[in-house]
């Protein structure tokens, strides 16, 4: 493996560059446990000093040189020492010796490991901090035993001690990033922060333990979670934990199994003493829990090593242990069911068919699918019967296992007596042969199926299910009829009453009737105690609705939320990526309106990766890839992911062409195809016009609206109107749908027919107000154009705006923004930067080799071509180029 990069501690780093040049020059030493990473942020301050400038020393003090007088100095002191001089007088020659190589510079002693320097040696780095013009910095290790000149380095004021933390979660990821040469998945580099606990060391060895199973898709690094130790990963840890008593190790190995178990549970099975042992060891950690005192292991990896270490036999005593205890106390807190039947599985003592199929149900209700793989495929193997096969069959499903999802409810067939269980089983099967194998057909036959039903109740159930399929379908007219059917039935389950509530709500949200979608999907949330554990699933067709409110409205203050909630927390613990990758596409479209094209485009190839097992979004997460890449304006990757997008994306799924036909349209854009772009976008408009949804109608006219600027040379708008039948269609759209983004957009396309520059500048401060600054920039941009094609003068304030909307985005390129990268020469762009700069035409001339009136005539050209007309209007024209750096942003 290649070595590590240097990634985050900047502030340490800085401070500890500020304490060699600070005017106190008071030193600087870290002090941390092992492996947080302070000897190389020593190396990292020592590597940044110039030699020239400070003379540098730098000494790693280590065990073997301890037992030898000056042995920690040996890097520093020549080998031959004068004889006959008292102990003082040698350290007095070996400061004196470093004043005269240092030859007037200030000297900089970077000592590591100062705890094991060796007496006289710590007493000559506490004589160097007292000397003038000398710095000393430094590491120390926690725990150690101090020598007494070290530790009065900061007792006396001559060096700062600070406590080194461990990496925090982004500088973890942003580590793995760099190791590994790109981006992480989110799931994986959280497991490998709560595993390393943030220790660059121990990550550093997760990494190489977890090499072979490390994979990369689309960009995207995920680890499959299994973890081999590495011999000198468990030797470092066993290190740690050090010998054992039987009564402490009993503590360490009962915690290892059942983390986080509480204190007055723990004492029932061990003695105090032996808790108070480990505990003042440093072994475990006590938690407060509300009013419970829980135990945890001190370190994450200590529970790995000792479950690893642990023999069979013992590890299945003490998990039959743990489940006795909390069956003896009670099962009280939520978690408790899940973790007894855990604990009993384990321990193959599991008996209890009720408590594995309801522990099951408890997994998949937090999203946990391989936990919830596990209890339901023991329960049904247990004789769960057709319940439990019902159940494993729809985890399967989420699991991206559909196959066999259908091979286990195909087993119970023949098992099935009641209309109940035969309503639930046709709705599960449905579910996995329409989304998980993508069968068109089975629309059809869950609608002839449930028509056999006589129950009221099952019957609801299906058609429910049905609803949400013909939405998908397209269907539109028969899943509007069929949901309201089941909503008016007072007989319908709740859990099929509120998948119906999601259908109507998801169609609501794609006509733009976002107050009903909102008030429906609210509904849905309110009652989700009560359909949960019957259909957890559900939250996923409430998750589409909203995000396609929250999008189509251009709320993406919403979006943050929806994506920081408890359920996105759940499913990408629990590896439920349905629920992750659908949260990830509606991450990267927040961030691409808001100019972050970097981050939409991590994003976005983040979903990719995730969904990439299955094709219910997969079309949707490449779509939206994409649009990011367009933004930035690279169109060969825009082109790559709209390919991907058409072969994953599932025929199922029609409900979602709005948004790959957008994506199209933006790619053609980038591409540099406008007339095929506006042509196919016209189409789009015209089709959704059809369908009734007027949400995503009026996003696709506000791409019209944005590409027309950028169309205006090759032709009109549309073909059936133009310029002015699209400002139309949005003045009416504005009056259909809610809130403030339809008469936003209605006034840009006014704006953009009127030719304004006012009303597009307020229309860019509307969109900047919502953080759409995309939009902003884009409208702010068109304003810009107009002034100077009427050559309006003073463009200084908005080309000042439009720099500041620019400021808050990465490097992005649309049609509309690179109107004003005007085609200027290399010279022409030199020129203008230095006299932006504030040479003055002669200065340049002699810099460049020109004559002055060469230099003028070059700058008259770039006044015209930037719309500008003195030279102190330039630095606001050039700081708003998209992509201005500096150099040519061509």
């Amino acid at each position: 493996m290649t070595r590590w990069e240097f990634v985050g501690r900047t502030d340490e780093l800085n401070r500890l560059l500020s304490a060699v040049g600070g005017p106190d020059g008071r030193g600087l030493f870290f002090s941390g446990d092992a492996g947080v990473g302070k000897s190389r942020l020593l190396r990292e301050g020592v590597a940044a000093l110039s030699p020239e400038r400070h003379a540098i020393w730098s000494v790693a003090a280590s065990a073997t040189t301890a037992a030898l007088p000056f042995g920690g100095l040996v890097q520093v002191l020549p080998a031959p020492q004068p004889q006959g001089l008292s102990p003082a007088g040698i350290l007095r020659w070996a400061v004196d010796l470093l004043q005269e190589q240092a030859a007037g510079r200030p000297i900089v002693l970077a000592v590591d490991d100062a705890h094991l320097l060796d007496p006289p040696s710590a007493a000559l780095v506490h004589l160097i901090a007292r000397s003038e013009n000398a710095t000393v910095i430094g590491t120390l290790r926690n725990g150690e035993q101090i020598p007494l000149p070290i530790r009065a380095l900061w007792t006396d004021d001559l060096v700062e001690l600070v406590e080194l933390g461990p990496l925090g979660r982004s500088e973890t990821t942003g580590l793995l990033a760099a190791i590994l040469g790109g981006p992480v998945d989110a799931g994986s580099s959280d497991r490998l922060f709560r595993l390393s606990a943030g220790n660059p060391l121990l990550l550093r060895e997760l990494v190489l333990a977890a090499d072979g199973e490390l994979r990369r898709t689309y960009g995207i690094w995920k680890w499959t979670g299994r973890l081999e130790l590495a011999p000198s990963l468990t030797d470092l840890i066993d290190t740690r934990i050090g010998q054992l008593t039987p009564g402490v190790r009993a503590v360490v190995e009962l915690v290892a199994f059942g983390e986080p178990l509480g204190l007055q549970l723990l004492e029932k099975a061990v003695e105090p003493t032996d808790v108070e042992v480990a505990e003042e060891r440093g072994l475990i950690a006590m938690v407060r829990d509300d009013r419970r005192l829980n135990v945890r292991l001190a370190h994450p990896l200590y529970g790995e090593v000792m479950r690893r270490q642990c023999p069979v036999s013992r590890t299945r005593r003490l998990q039959a242990t743990l489940a006795g205890l909390l069956e003896q106390v009670g099962k009280r807190r939520r978690d408790d069911l899940l973790r007894v039947a855990v604990w009993r599985l384990d321990s193959g003592t599991a008996q209890n068919v009720a408590l594995l199929l309801d522990a099951a149900v408890q997994a998949f209700g937090r999203y946990d699918v391989p936990l919830a793989t596990r209890l339901a495929r023991a329960a049904l193997e247990a004789g769960g019967g057709t319940d439990a096969a019902e159940l494993l069959a729809t985890i399967l499903m989420f699991g991206d296992r559909p196959e066999e999802a259908i091979r286990v409810l195909d087993q119970v067939a023949g098992e099935i007596r009641d209309d109940r269980r035969r309503s639930r089983w046709l709705t599960v099967r449905g579910m996995v042969s329409y989304w998980g194998l993508n069968r068109e057909s089975t629309v059809e036959e869950i609608a002839a199926r449930g028509e056999e039903l006589t129950d009221p109740a099952d019957r609801a159930r299906v058609r429910a299910f049905e609803a949400i399929m013909r939405l998908h379908r397209l269907d539109i007219d028969v899943a509007v009829r069929l949901a309201q059917e089941v909503l008016d039935r007072p007989a319908a389950p709740m859990a099929a009453r509120e998948l119906a509530r999601c259908t109507l709500a998801h169609l609501q949200a794609g006509q733009g009737q976002y107050r009903r979608s909102a008030t429906a999907i609210a509904r849905v949330q309110a009652e989700a105690a009560c359909w949960r554990s019957d259909m957890p699933y559900l939250q996923l067709a409430m998750e589409l609705a909203r995000g396609t409110r929250l999008a189509l409205s251009g709320d993406l203050t919403g979006i943050d939320e929806i994506v920081a909630d408890e359920f996105a927390g759940l499913a990408g613990a629990g590896d439920f990526r349905l629920g992750t990758g659908y949260l990830a596409i509606l991450q990267a479209y927040a961030a691409r309106l808001r100019g972050r094209g970097d981050d939409a485009l991590k994003t976005s190839l983040g979903a990719c990766a995730v969904l990439a097992t299955s094709r219910v979004y997969a079309g949707l997460a490449h779509a939206e890839r994409a649009q990011a890449a367009a933004l930035r304006g690279d169109a060969v990757h825009a082109t790559e992911a709209m390919a991907e997008a058409d072969r994953t994306h599932a025929p199922g799924m029609a409900v979602l062409y709005p948004w790959l036909e957008q994506a199209r349209g933006a790619t053609q854009a980038a591409a540099g195809d406008l007339p095929g772009a506006t042509k196919h976008l016209c189409a789009l408009a015209d089709r959704l016009r059809e369908d009734g949804l007027a949400g995503h109608e009026l996003l696709v006219l506000l791409d019209l609206v944005r590409l027309d600027q950028a169309a205006a040379p090759v032709g009109p708008t549309c073909t059936d109107g133009g310029r002015r039948s699209v400002a139309q269609r949005l003045a009416e759209l504005s009056e259909q749908i809610d809130g403030v983004l339809p008469p936003l957009v209605a006034r840009y396309g006014r704006a953009a027919l009127d030719g304004s520059p006012d009303d597009l500048l307020a229309v860019a401060d509307g969109f900047a107000d919502r953080e759409l600054v995309v939009y902003a920039a884009e409208a702010t941009a068109m304003a810009l154009c107009r002034m100077r094609d009427a050559r309006v003068g003073a463009t200084g304030p908005a080309r000042e705006r439009l720099a500041g909307l620019l400021r808050r985005c990465d490097d992005i390129s649309t049609p509309a923004l690179r109107l004003l990268r005007p085609a200027l020469s290399d010279r022409e762009w030199e020129i203008a930067h230095l006299a932006a700069g504030g040479l003055t035409s002669r200065a340049i001339a002699e810099r460049l080799y020109l004559s002055t009136r060469t230099v003028e005539n070059h700058l008259q050209r770039v006044y015209s071509k930037l719309g500008v007309t003195r030279r102190s209007e330039l630095g606001a024209a050039l700081r708003s180029m998209p992509g201005h750096d500096g150099t040519d942003p061509a």
